[in-house]
């Protein structure tokens, strides 16, 4: 059975400028400072995505650029669907489930409650327990989640996947 790993990721900090949708808003300057740190940790902990599923928002598109310039040429070109701002949890999953089974590795850049609550309802009873401890408790900007399954994509749907590691990177 092939491994796959699912990394749900949410965007960088982001701003409130007056007059500005919420779609539409940019990343803060902490927000252009520390997403880079989340394409260097994936790097630094072999999570290449081959695969990258972001939300059309400008904060998620801005954060996947970021992503990519750490990624550097191993950096798949990423795919930005519209259905992920604003998805509920069955609504991302379904997304999810749509990923072809030759993907080993998928990254999705998206937003809070939708991530977290994903991750929970993925998280089955052999996942680490501290991570799962830690992203329950809070899903900062540019939280981090990474599950294992067996499972393919579409077939993913409740306690499928072992939460292995949560972090939110910063820089050094």
């Amino acid at each position: 059975m092939q491994s796959r790993k699912l990394i749900l990721m949410r965007h960088a900090k982001a701003d409130f400028p007056l007059g500005v949708s919420d779609h539409e808003r940019p990343l803060a300057s902490r927000g252009h400072r520390e997403a880079p740190s989340a394409g260097t940790w994936l790097v630094e902990n072999d999570l290449i995505p081959d695969y990258i599923l972001c939300s059309d928002a400008l904060r998620a598109r801005s954060t996947c650029a970021w992503v990519l310039s750490e990624l550097g040429e191993k950096g798949p070109t990423p795919y930005v669907d519209s259905r992920i701002y604003g998805a509920g949890v069955s609504q991302l999953c379904s997304i999810i489930n749509e990923v072809p089974d030759t993907v080993s590795t998928l990254l999705v850049i998206g937003h809070q409650p939708v991530l977290q609550e994903l991750a929970m309802r993925l998280a089955s009873i052999d996942s680490d327990e501290e991570s799962v401890y830690e992203l329950a408790m809070d899903y900062p900007t540019l939280g981090t989640t990474v599950l294992e399954t067996t499972q393919p994509y579409a077939h993913l749907d409740s306690r499928d996947a072992k939460v292995t590691h949560f972090i939110a990177p910063r820089p050094a």
